[in-house]
């Protein structure tokens, strides 16, 4: 099991210049502060890339930690060659996701503490009107966690976690133009489903536009 408590050493913070693959290796062998500063410096893109999938705390919890214990069990098949660790990684709890949303989904994935958990959601689509960051927050939250999963997932990991086409291709094992159309599919019914907010929400509208531009 991943430690509940992260220890803070010198050798730890003299890993923080290598590489995650150097990291990787280095863990492999045996090396606990190695995993550490790789744990570190994953495990946040991780959580919130499972949170924003799931719309579930918990599941990004459970996802995590099994994400990492399959990197120290199985961390051996990654192959550098074909791409960057941290896009393998979301690979990996790409799968674990699906495997805990078949397992515990239901309509009630969006938990009473939703307006705690949305702002999480909000990068470049930050509001700037006189609304409240809630409401706001909110709608972008639900809109994300309605889609269907394969535009929620290109939506996650290119608009929130800023993966370039060809990482987030890399990540769902598929070619980049299909990375491309899916986006562009994904931001288009954001764009609706923002708008119908917006109804009721005055201010929504704007940030719509400025989320699927």
């Amino acid at each position: 099991m991943v430690r509940n408590e992260i220890r803070t050493t010198t050798e730890v913070k003299l890993l923080t210049d290598l590489t995650d693959e150097q990291l990787l290796a280095q863990a492999l062998a045996g090396d606990e502060d190695a995993f550490t500063a790789l744990y570190r410096r994953r495990q946040g893109p991780i959580f919130r890339f499972a949170l924003h999938m799931s719309g579930s705390t918990q599941i990004a919890e459970e996802v995590t930690q099994d994400v990492f214990i399959f990197l120290l069990q199985r961390g051996g098949d990654y192959d550098p060659a074909r791409g960057a660790l941290g896009a393998y990684l979301f690979g990996v709890a790409r799968n674990y996701v699906r495997r805990a949303l078949e397992r515990s989904y239901s309509d009630n994935a969006l938990s009473a503490s939703v307006d705690d958990e949305a702002a999480a959601l909000m990068t470049e689509c930050d509001p700037s009107e006189g609304i409240a960051r809630n409401q706001t927050s909110t709608a972008v939250w639900k809109a994300v966690l309605s889609l269907p999963e394969h535009y929620r997932e290109v939506v996650v990991l290119c608009d929130l976690q800023e993966l370039s086409y060809a990482q987030a291709a890399e990540a769902m094992g598929c070619a980049i133009g299909t990375i491309r159309s899916r986006l562009h599919r994904a931001h288009a019914m954001l764009s609706k489903k923002l708008h119908r907010s917006a109804a009721t929400a005055p201010g929504i509208s704007g940030i719509a536009a400025r989320c699927t531009s």
